[in-house]
């Protein structure tokens, strides 16, 4: 199949980018297109127009501002792939970006699409939660910024206006020699995957665990925080009973059901994957304060 016919506009700077989406009714977004345009080609998507971000300038940058890390919706996935910063201080993240696609698609592929377009499946927005990113929205109407946890909110959904668009992803890095993992199930390499799980953990100076964020992809509807695993994780200081039982949080969750696999399935799979990140998470947390 082909798109349906639609109206392409190109705008050169944001606010008229953000003009086009004010006076549009039903108007679609592409940044990487990597999921778009599978869409408008079955035609699961028909938009009145379309709006080309990749003319905008100022959207793709990755950088360090005072104790945050500024990630324009634009990024390149291959940026994030790439970028020293994000290998340094955020180092779970490169780990995640390395299983997003393969690299043709992670060339054109954006972090701000890839939140929006909010596959319960994808890397990125897993990320967000577990960072406690703060997503920065814009439109002709002003800027407001939304929590990662209250950025999905549903299947494939976001809390974004018809005129809104995002612009910037800002999260707070966790202190040097933090532990952290990310691990996924899929098939084969690249494809969807059908569950994840990642994990940072934090000691503090007398090598007690002291903070801990825990976080699915791929098994609800959206990226689920475990702020209850986390809990458990944290007051029985990483040990094997506390361990098994945060990763036992995941077998309890709202799993999404389908004919290939199925809700029990998905519950089962993430309890393995979340234990497996943990362990992994505390390994690097407790080789970091051994050598502090």
């Amino acid at each position: 199949m082909k798109p349906a016919p639609f109206n392409l506009h190109q705008p050169r700077t944001l606010q008229e980018t953000l003009h086009l989406l004010a006076g549009a009714s039903n108007a679609r977004v592409i940044a990487g297109g990597q999921s778009l345009m599978p869409m408008l080609n079955m035609r699961l998507a028909m938009p009145d127009d379309v709006i080309d971000l990749n003319g905008v300038e100022d959207l793709s940058h990755i950088r360090e501002e005072g104790d945050e890390i500024v990630i324009g919706a634009m990024a390149r996935q291959r940026d994030l792939e790439f970028s020293p910063l994000i290998a340094d201080r955020v180092p779970v993240m490169h780990q995640a970006v390395l299983n997003v696609g393969h690299r043709q698609t992670r060339n054109r592929g954006t972090i701000g699409g890839s939140v929006c377009h909010m596959d319960p499946s994808a890397e990125l927005p897993a990320m967000c939660v577990l960072l406690d990113a703060r997503m920065v929205i814009q439109s002709a109407r002003g800027r407001r910024v939304v929590p990662a946890r209250e950025f999905g909110v549903g299947l494939m959904s976001t809390c974004l206006a018809p005129d809104e668009l995002l612009v910037e992803i800002r999260l707070r890095p966790w202190r040097r020699g933090h532990g952290w993992h990310f691990v996924e199930y899929a098939r084969r390499h690249g494809d969807f995957a059908v569950a994840s799980a990642c994990a940072l953990l934090e000691r503090d100076d007398a090598g007690k665990l002291a903070r801990a964020a825990l976080a699915l992809g791929g098994v609800c509807a959206a990226p689920l925080r475990l702020p209850q695993a986390e809990r458990l994780l944290v007051e029985g200081n990483g040990e094997p009973e506390a361990l098994h039982a945060a990763a036992a949080v995941a077998g309890h969750c709202d799993a999404l059901e389908d004919p290939a696999y199925p809700a029990w399935y998905r519950q089962r799979l993430a309890t393995r994957l979340l234990q497996q990140a943990m362990e992994q998470a505390l390994a690097r947390a407790l080789g970091a304060h051994g050598r502090a």
